[in-house]
């Protein structure tokens, strides 16, 4: 029997049971995909977090990869905050590297953190297929190659009130579907969901605002948002766009110690 490191975080979080969970889990070496897989479907949260020491990497201190229970994902900003909040220790910061977003890094901000994430443009597309799963009347729609959707809405009650079709979503294939509007206390309010990747709704979601944040930076002309992800557990996020970086700052509360067997 192997016996594996768990920790389990709640990230984007103010308070325990609120933000979104994600599981971190050091390794001294990789383990198969298949195995990290499997792992990730028993953990069952949105994502679970695998990293292991880079000593001879000169520009990160960790390597890291992401699993959903289903899929491997390309970028996930809340169990990278959740890994920094875990591997950070007595350091300022702690830098991650990535096999298809670079080099993350996670730096101490008071009793929070700071995560510097890849800024993501989008183009207007118009995608009525999706814009009827996910439901409402949206007035805007953007597109990034790579499975990225953001449809934009009149107001936060539109945000609510959405009620999606996850079957007929999940037939698109692992795809992030964003839903936002102008925020009421806050500058924007936003939910997403990744049916095809095996979240029917992810409850706060830091890549998203990788998206979100240059959109909405131009359209209410600052750099500096306010956001809140509207699930269920709910989320704030404060959201700075730096040149071709997102900042992202965020609270985490670790719920969970133990070991995991195989």
């Amino acid at each position: 029997m192997t016996s594996l490191p768990f920790t389990q975080v709640d990230a984007f979080a103010d308070a325990p049971f609120t933000g979104n969970p994600a599981a971190v889990m050091p390794l001294d070496a990789w383990l198969g995909d298949a195995t990290l897989q499997a792992i990730a479907a028993e953990n069952n949260l949105s994502e679970t977090a695998f990293t292991v020491a880079t000593p001879d990497d000169p520009e990160a201190d960790y390597a890291l990869r992401w699993f959903t229970p289903a899929v491997e994902v390309k970028l996930c900003g809340h169990a990278t905050l959740a890994s920094g909040h875990v591997l950070i220790g007595d350091r300022d910061a702690v830098r991650f590297r990535t096999r298809h977003a670079g080099v993350l890094t996670v730096a101490r901000d008071g009793e929070g953190y700071m995560l510097s994430l890849p800024a993501w443009s989008m183009v207007e597309k118009a995608m009525p297929e999706l814009a009827a799963g996910l439901g409402g009347e949206p007035v805007e729609s953007y597109w990034r190659d790579g499975g990225y959707a953001l449809f934009l809405y009149r107001d936060e009650a539109a945000i609510r009130a959405l009620a999606p079709d996850f079957a007929a979503l999940k037939a698109h294939g692992d795809l992030l579907l964003m839903a936002s509007a102008p925020g009421e206390g806050s500058d924007i309010v936003s939910r997403a969901f990744v049916p095809g990747g095996g979240i029917d709704e992810d409850p706060v979601t830091g890549s998203a605002h990788c998206l979100l944040t240059p959109v909405w930076a131009e359209r209410l002309g600052k750099a500096r948002l306010r956001a809140y992800q509207a699930s269920a557990r709910g989320g704030w996020l404060g959201c700075t766009l730096e040149g071709d970086r997102v900042i992202l700052t965020g609270a985490c509360r670790t719920v969970i110690e133990g070991r995991f067997s195989l």
